[in-house]
């Protein structure tokens, strides 16, 4: 046998068998299109051998890792381009896995656990883009404009030790001048705004914190020479302890802004430290003691030094729109603060008090957009979830209220496609989610909603891509990881459903840590505990949920679902029965759906109440 180490790249496309059945002669057309204009050139271009063509996949050799990378991300970026004007449910996207290992060769083909591994890997590349082994990572080093996200180390099917991988970050570093996902390029200065630290005694400050931080991060982010890392991607880095080389070498940036936030009554101290990311030296410190009143000012003042540093020019416009902050009223922006941070624990009773935080902002400032979005988004959760009574054209009137305030506002849009799935009027919902998420592909609210919209409507797929997407831009959600399971159970791709749900689970843990007073997190963790046979901490969870909301129909159905996956069909239909006449017609459809009710749905009781919900 002859052996070698080589550079090995597997791709396939995305949903594939679901294009073959919508329009065979179509797909194959233009995946035939799609090699002969931009694969195979490019694979020319960087030196690869193409080992076999599979149906949709292909397997390709490279003598260079680094060249190797630098082809996939180019194939995928090219992808980009020439879907942008094809509709969603019809684009070719391929998912990319890069390896590096020995090899067997026979006859030009190749063989061995080096192959096998860059096709499993793959598998964790999402629609469009691409996912390499440590090994690659480290032989790439800092020599492509780059930035790799670590996945972690993962079980791979038929291979005995787990991986570490890597996700290729197209989009990153990202600004709201450049919504494209194109790196930054060479000329300008780029910085990534870390976390700021909440050091207030109430460890319930934190939204407070994370807001500065969001907000800071949207500022620089209007300065077109100036690139900015995106939200998510820097709250990876929340509660961890890296060196600010490390970070800046990671996020291929040139400078960093840490600091941190103290909120105590009426008065606010924020530091702020720019921090040069080839040798960790500062080059500009400040510290804040101010009224809370004074806070808009002092995130104008922290953009305005960092401009100075960097000896970044601005733009009329620029600094105008700089100077501009969403709201003039601090009460108002710290309601709207803290009404989102309770609005995603989605419980009826947080649903109601958050709403309570966004009308209060509304009642400060009229004319503050945000707070609309904000009371549209519970509005339909009640409606939905809890089956408060909203007329239909109560939740449109919030929702026009607030794109009549600010059209160009990506939640706004995501709030309008929310309100309009939840009515049933689902055609121009998928358009409002459209709208949100070209305004800024990185809105979660915008992902996490069509995914449940997408769900609800049998488009799993679709619905799967969302979910995943909303989970990476908030490391904290561990509601899309684990309904990203039903739609994968409903796909039949068991292993990567057990893959997401697991780190739902992780995610639930640190909710129930952080809120013990919310039963939702329990909720989906009982669900998830069920499903993977955990029977003993599935019913412990399910225990919590009772003990904390005992009358909460989301919950009531969200238990039924685990007894209905721990066997308990009788306690299942009980809880079902008591729960879907308190609740929307929208759950009504999901139940429909739901796989972690599959195992009732032969039960006489479960098809009466199906009848019910017709």
């Amino acid at each position: 046998m002859k052996r070698r180490l080589t550079t090995i790249l597997s791709a396939d496309v995305a949903g594939y068998s679901r294009l073959m059945g919508a329009n065979e002669a179509e797909t194959l057309a233009a995946l035939t299109a799609h090699r002969a204009e931009l694969v195979d050139a490019m694979l020319a271009d960087h030196q690869g051998r193409i080992v076999k063509l599979i149906g949709d996949g292909m397997l390709v050799e490279f003598e260079s890792v680094v060249s190797a990378v630098d082809c996939a991300a180019k194939i995928q970026k090219g992808m980009r381009q020439r879907n942008s004007a094809v509709p969603m449910d019809r684009r070719i996207e391929f998912r990319i896995g890069v390896n590096i290992g020995d090899v067997i060769v026979e006859n030009d083909d190749i063989f061995g656990d080096g192959v096998n591994i860059a096709a499993r890997i793959e598998n964790f590349a999402k629609p469009g883009g691409v996912a390499v082994s440590a090994a690659v990572r480290e032989h790439v080093g800092n020599r492509l404009d780059l930035v790799f996200e670590d996945a972690g180390e993962q079980l791979l099917k038929n291979i005995e030790r787990p991986v570490r991988v890597y996700n290729v970050v197209l989009d990153v570093p990202q600004t709201a001048n450049d919504p494209s996902g194109a790196p930054a390029t060479a000329h300008k200065p780029s910085i990534a705004v870390l976390p700021f630290n909440n050091m207030s005694d109430d460890p319930a400050q934190e939204y407070f914190s994370d807001g500065i931080t969001e907000d800071i991060i949207t500022d620089l982010s209007k300065i077109s020479g100036l690139s900015v890392v995106a939200r998510h991607t820097v709250f990876a880095y929340k509660g961890t302890r890296v060196t600010a080389q490390r970070v800046a070498a990671e996020l291929g940036v040139s400078f960093l802004l840490e600091g941190s936030v103290r909120k105590a009554g009426q008065r606010v101290r924020i530091t702020g430290q720019l921090i040069d990311g080839k040798d960790g030296r500062h080059l500009w410190a400040e510290r804040y003691d101010r009224d809370l009143t004074d806070i808009f000012d002092i995130q104008d003042e922290i953009t305005q030094a960092i401009v100075a540093q960097l000896k970044i020019r601005l733009l009329p416009k620029e600094r105008k729109a700089i100077e501009q902050p969403a709201t003039a009223s601090v009460e108002a922006y710290n309601y709207c603060l803290k009404g989102r941070e309770l609005f995603h624990t989605m419980t009826k009773a947080s649903l109601q008090h958050a709403r309570r935080m966004f009308t209060y902002a509304a009642e400060l400032d009229p004319d503050f957009a945000r707070a609309y979005a904000g009371i549209a988004d519970c509005d339909s959760f009640l409606c939905g979830f809890h089956g408060v009574n909203i007329p239909p054209e109560s939740l449109l009137e919030t929702c026009a209220k607030a794109l009549e305030l600010d059209p160009g506002l990506p939640e706004v849009h995501a709030s309008h496609g929310y309100a309009l799935s939840t009515i049933g009027r689902y055609e121009e919902a998928a358009a409002a989610f459209e709208r949100a998420l070209a305004l800024d592909p990185n809105s979660h609210e915008a992902h996490y909603f069509y995914a449940r919209h997408c769900f609800v409507r049998c488009d799993y797929e679709k619905a799967v891509e969302h979910y995943e997407r909303a989970a990476e831009i908030r490391p904290d959600d561990y509601r899309s990881p684990v309904l990203a399971g039903n739609a994968l159970d409903r796909l039949g791709q068991l292993e990567k459903k057990e893959r997401f749900i697991r780190i739902g689970l992780e995610r639930v843990e640190r909710s129930m840590v952080l809120h013990p007073e919310s039963s939702d997190a329990a909720q989906l963790g009982a669900c998830t505990c069920a499903a993977l046979g955990e029977r003993d901490r599935a019913l412990d969870l399910i225990a919590r949920v009772n003990a904390i909301d005992p009358e909460d129909a989301r919950a009531c159905y969200n238990n039924a679902c685990a007894y209905a996956l721990l066997g308990e069909q009788d306690l299942a239909m009980e809880l079902l029965e008591h729960s879907l006449p308190l609740v929307s017609p929208e759950l009504h459809a999901w139940i429909w759906n739901d796989s972690d009710l599959d195992s009732i749905r032969s039960h006489p009781r479960f098809q009466e109440l199906l009848k019910a919900t017709k």
